[in-house]
C-alpha cells in the first residue's frame, strides 16, 4: 500500500511530508529522515533488556518504500542514525550493507548527532558522508539539534516530537512534524523510538500529525 503524503510549503519552499515519518524536497530531490536509531533493539538486548527483534528490518523496508516513491538523489539522516556502540553488531551492519547494495547510486549524508558520536564511526564500506551541523543545502540548514541559523530555515530532529490527541474519555500521542518560524523538527523515523514533546504548540508553529497512515495538519 502506497504511503500517504502531503505537499506543503515551509518558509516559502516546497516539502512533501510522508506518513512514513520523512520529508522530501522535490526541487533538490533530497529525502530527509531524522533519528533512525538503527540497532536500538540490539543495544537493549546487549544490555540485558529483552525486547523484540525486527526494528532494523522495518526501518530499512520503509526507507526502500520512500526511495521507490520519491526517487531521491540524496538521502540525509538528520542525526542519530545509529543508537550506540552495540549497534555495530554484525546483525545490524550486515543488514545495512545489504540495504546499501540495493541503492549504490544514492548519495547518503549523515548530519552528526549526539548518538552518532557515542556510537562511533560507520564503516567506510557503507559510503555515508559525515557532516557537522548546520549543513547548508539550498534553503535549508540541516541539523540534528533544533536551532536558529541566519539566512536559512533549519530542519532538525533530536526531539522525537509527538502530539496529544484527546477526547473526553481518552487520549493518544502520535508522531508529528512541527514547523516553527525559523526551524522545523521531523518525527523520529526509527520504529523503536519513543516520543518526547507533546505539549501545545508555540506561537506561529504549524503541526502535522501522522495518524491512521495519513499526514494531517492540526487546525490552528
Amino acid at each position: 500500500m502506497k504511503p500517504a503524503s502531503l505537499p506543503v510549503e515551509i518558509a516559502g519552499h516546497p516539502l512533501v511530508l510522508s506518513s512514513l515519518r520523512a520529508a522530501f524536497d522535490p526541487a533538490l530531490r533530497c529525502l530527509f529522515v531524522a533519528d533512525a536509531h538503527f540497532g536500538k533493539d540490539a543495544v537493549f538486548r546487549a544490555r540485558g533488556v529483552p525486547v523484540p527483534i525486527g526494528s532494523t528490518s522495518d526501518n530499512l523496508m520503509r526507507l526502500d518504500i520512500l526511495i521507490a516513491e520519491f526517487e531521491p538523489s540524496t538521502l540525509v539522516f538528520l542525526g542519530d542514525m545509529l543508537h550506540a556502540r552495540e549497534a555495530h553488531a554484525d546483525e545490524i551492519l550486515d543488514a545495512l550493507h545489504i540495504w546499501r547494495a540495493r541503492h549504490p547510486s544514492l548519495r547518503i549524508v549523515l548530519v552528526e548527532g549526539n548518538h552518532d558520536r557515542h556510537a562511533g564511526a560507520l564503516p567506510g564500506t557503507l559510503n555515508v558522508e559525515l557532516v557537522l551541523e548546520p549543513w547548508r543545502v539550498g534553503p535549508w540548514a540541516l541539523c540534528h539539534h533544533p536551532q536558529t541559523v541566519d539566512g536559512a530555515y533549519a530542519l532538525a530532529g533530536h526531539l522525537h516530537p509527538v502530539y496529544r490527541i484527546a477526547t473526553r474519555n481518552d487520549s493518544v500521542r502520535v508522531p508529528c512534524f512541527r514547523f516553527g518560524v525559523q526551524c522545523g523538527v521531523l518525527p523520529a523515523f526509527g520504529s523503536f523510538t519513543g516520543g518526547a514533546r507533546d505539549d501545545g504548540r508555540v506561537s506561529g508553529e504549524r503541526v502535522f500529525v501522522v495518524a491512521h497512515d495519513k499526514v494531517i495538519e492540526v487546525p490552528r
